[in-house]
């Protein structure tokens, strides 16, 4: 199924939920700015232009592209309220046939961190993924010292499936991941992360 339409929104109780647009750059890059040192040790490098507009602007362009040809769902998490934006939740790497999954992965501001916004995105993401794209497998990886990314997965229903060696290369070294995963109609109980 590709989702041959970018207008993607999802509602949440707080939050909206939709593609980036061309509009967000500042309140994008200075969420970024605020947080960086919150976010560096979570994610790959930033490249020198990270925050440039010229970047930024790819991001929006690969967004529309992704949507378009069913191979991601990028989304930026908007408060309802005062239409803040909070951080980005992308379903990505989605494979369809036989697999029927994607990789979910996920930011939010500093400023906003621990107040159940991501909570809130990861369940609506991953309901609307599973209901309206009929993906079976949403999957999700994060560093083992995570320990608020790893709650927030589980308290999601994600369930913990192992570690992968040297996954990702976070703050420009190889690092590995645990990864865990939420199945549609899953009927295993709780698994214990090792």
């Amino acid at each position: 199924m590709l989702l041959t339409k970018v207008a993607v929104r999802i509602e949440t109780e707080r939050m909206t939920l939709r593609p980036p647009q061309h509009a967000d750059f500042r309140a994008w890059t200075g969420l970024r700015s605020e947080s960086r040192d919150f976010l560096v040790k979570w994610e790959p490098t930033w490249s020198h232009d990270h925050l440039s507009r010229k970047s930024f602007t790819n991001r929006v362009y690969w967004a529309t592209r992704s949507i378009k040809s069913g191979t991601a769902l990028p989304l930026f998490l908007i408060r309802r309220g005062d239409r803040a934006l909070l951080g980005a939740i992308t379903l990505d790497n989605i494979r369809r046939g036989p697999a029927q999954a994607g990789t979910l992965g996920y930011w939010i501001g500093a400023a906003h961190a621990r107040q159940g916004f991501m909570r809130e995105a990861i369940t609506a993401l991953t309901h609307y993924a599973q209901a309206e794209m009929d993906l079976s497998r949403i999957e999700a990886a994060c560093l083992p010292e995570n320990a608020a990314s790893r709650g927030v997965l589980e308290r999601c229903g994600f369930k913990y499936e192992g570690v992968a060696q040297s996954y990702l290369q976070i703050n420009g070294r190889w690092r590995n991941h645990v990864l865990y995963a939420h199945l549609r109609g899953d009927r295993r109980g709780r698994t214990e992360a090792g």
